[in-house]
């Protein structure tokens, strides 16, 4: 089995396939992301979410990672070898995705961002549109001609709701939730209206600029912790898979070993 592994800066996401014959996620894993994990500690957890699937590190063939956070890529890399006996694919430069990347310093670009972008293509053609409601979100685009070529980032609803409260002081936590109505008729649900509406708005109006300057409408797909909550407030979001990046990687990786996804 293949283990796909999404290192963010906020969460992990990992996911167990089959093969990258039959692509079956047969387990699906959203942890919080540690920086200071050690591989004995990450092997600990991850042996335990295996065997709370009737599964074990012998059942694992091969691991293939995204990561943004670098203090814990070798963390994981060391575990892929400790486990498997082989080191993992690391989505990054030298790594084949079979996408063209036409950025300014293609090194810049997060694997994730990748990953995200080989998946939408696969699924649903080109060119296309990646949402990914993470710590910060992330709208990447991908011609015509099935090329990369940049997006915009900016912060997540999650990020700006901690920034907010931590500014305002007489402002209280609230749950990320749309209200009935845009007009809040208290703090609560005026701070809820900004927030996730705003964050909606957002992505609509990005989106729109973005099928402006492609100079056509494209496909949309949103994924990321909260895309199912996000899709319905966004006019432009066609489709919402939150496995996206993990189907992406299992696709890289098999480009990467020569083996049709």
């Amino acid at each position: 089995m293949i283990l796909t592994i999404d290192i963010g800066n906020t969460q992990t996401v990992l996911g167990l396939f089959g093969t990258t014959d039959s692509a079956t996620l047969h387990s699906h894993w959203r942890i919080s992301t540690d920086a200071m994990q050690t591989t004995d500690e990450l092997k600990v957890k991850l042996a335990a979410l295996l065997s709370a699937n009737g599964r074990s590190w012998g059942d694992i063939d091969a691991i293939v990672i995204a990561s943004v956070v670098p203090r814990l890529t070798g963390a994981y890399e060391e575990l892929a070898i400790d486990a498997t006996g082989q080191p993992p694919v690391v989505v990054g430069p030298g790594v084949k995705t079979g996408m063209p990347i036409r950025y300014d310093n293609p090194h810049e670009v997060g694997a994730d961002r990748i990953a995200n972008s080989v998946a939408a293509v696969e699924d649903f053609g080109a060119p296309v549109i990646v949402v990914d409601f993470g710590t910060a979100t992330t709208l990447d685009v991908v011609d015509a001609e099935g090329a990369y070529i940049g997006g915009a980032i900016a912060p997540g609803v999650e990020t700006s709701a901690e920034a907010l409260f931590k500014k305002a002081a007489r402002l209280s936590v609230v749950d990320l939730e749309a209200p009935e109505t845009v007009i809040g008729t208290s703090t609560r649900s005026s701070i809820q209206a900004g927030l996730v509406f705003g964050e909606a708005v957002m992505v609509d109006g990005l989106v729109r600029r973005i099928w402006d300057e492609l100079g056509t409408e494209t496909p949309v797909i949103a994924t990321g912790g909260l895309a199912e909550r996000m899709r319905p407030l966004c006019s432009t979001i066609t489709h919402a898979d939150v496995d996206l990046t993990l189907k992406g990687l299992l696709i890289i990786y098999g480009r990467s070993k020569g083996i049709d996804p």
